[in-house]
């Protein structure tokens, strides 16, 4: 089967063009993983965070024994203490199974938790199973911040915490690293909580590295994934030059980036341009964004519900937009880091910045949009 562009869920090196995250995973490996950091990949929507896992668990296995987890669908977990410690140890279960751990060691893991004390026994069976495996645990957990804004969550954060504490002075065994990735940073959990919630919750999980591998798809990196392209299907392109000038519209966004590419491959070639060499080409790709800013997609539907959510991010965003206004880029704004978080906004020189020309433009024209929609009933109302 020929590779396709790909822009839902885990992209696959044998099944999709991507660009080259070799050097991102080994720089995550050296620095993070075998340092025996824990750590937390934070980034905007459909941003490259669960590839990312998929790559870094392909390459750890080769020396590590990785348990895999998803919290995406696990909101009944977060019920109990009871209910979490027996979650997570079927899906434990599972990932040690996958990996052919001995069955003594699946047996004994599988052991129900003291009913009494689930988050103790549950460490103490972290520890036993650490003990037992004769490669070292790295633990990795997709769509943490599903429930990060839970209590039982922050219990289960402050045991790993703990134990990688004890472990540190030697009074325990623990995984050697603990990844978790999510939109928000786990370390400020006041993000995570409802529009107009005061903050209740002081996340544990201070004990984090900051991560700072910078995910954006860069000229080069767009590069590699239409050289891939190319060698497949020979259209002659400029690849320096389209990857610049997709680089241009996007900033580098992962989904955007490649949506643009499957637009080119899918749509544009078959409409306007009767083949591939013509349809990447400049003309190829300002059509494609063109055709990306007018549909409706998951990424467009999260980023209206977002604004709405934090009235005062769009208020802000309106201002940059419509009144020419400039707000120095601090983090420590609960505004700035909310639009960052979200991928809304960037760090242009020490100015708060829309992240890219596709989110730019799109959030433009849906205020355009609102303007029209209110004025237009305002006077349907005076009638």
């Amino acid at each position: 089967m020929p590779k396709k562009f790909n822009i839902t869920g885990i992209c696959i090196p044998e099944e999709n063009y991507m660009a080259d995250m070799s050097g991102r995973v080994d720089r995550i490996v050296s620095a993070y993983i075998e340092e025996g950091k824990y750590f937390t990949i934070n980034r905007a929507r459909q941003y490259g965070k669960t590839t990312m896992l998929y790559l870094l668990e392909k390459q750890l296995k080769e020396n590590y024994l990785v348990l895999s987890l998803s919290f995406e669908a696990a909101g009944d977990y977060f019920s109990s203490p009871l209910n979490l410690a027996e979650g997570l140890i079927m899906d434990i279960r599972d990932a040690l199974v996958l990996q052919k751990v001995p069955s003594d060691i699946i047996e004994e893991w599988s052991r129900p938790v003291d009913a009494r004390f689930p988050i103790r026994s549950l460490g103490s069976k972290i520890t036993a199973l650490c003990r037992s495996c004769r490669r070292e645990i790295v633990l990795m957990i997709d769509e943490v911040d599903q429930s990060s804004d839970n209590q039982i969550f922050l219990t289960f954060l402050g045991l790993l915490r703990s134990k990688y504490l004890q472990q540190r002075q030697g009074k325990d065994i623990t995984f050697k690293s603990v990844i978790l990735a999510g939109v928000y940073d786990i370390k400020n959990l006041k993000l995570k909580l409802h529009p107009g919630e005061e903050s209740k919750y002081n996340s544990p999980w201070n004990i984090a590295a900051d991560f700072d591998v910078d995910m954006h798809l860069y000229t080069e990196d767009i590069a590699s994934m239409l050289k891939d392209y190319e060698n497949d299907y020979h259209t002659g392109m400029d690849i320096c030059y389209i990857s610049q000038l997709i680089f241009d519209y996007t900033s580098g966004y992962p989904y955007l980036v490649s949506r643009i590419c499957q637009l080119i491959e899918e749509s544009v070639q078959k409409g306007k341009f009767a083949d591939r060499k013509s349809a990447w080409t400049h003309e190829g790709v300002v059509l494609a964004e063109q055709i990306l800013r007018k549909e409706s997609n998951t990424l467009f539907d999260d980023m209206v519900k977002k604004l709405n959510d934090y009235p005062k991010l769009k208020e802000m965003i309106y201002r940059i937009l419509f009144m020419g206004r400039s707000y120095p880029f601090d983090r420590e704004n609960m505004l700035v880091n909310l639009g960052v978080t979200f991928g809304f906004l960037k760090d242009n020189d020490g100015t708060v910045a829309l992240a890219n020309r596709i989110f730019e433009t799109r959030i433009y024209d849906l205020f355009i949009c609102e303007m029209a929609i209110e004025s237009e009933m305002g006077c349907f109302l005076c009638i």
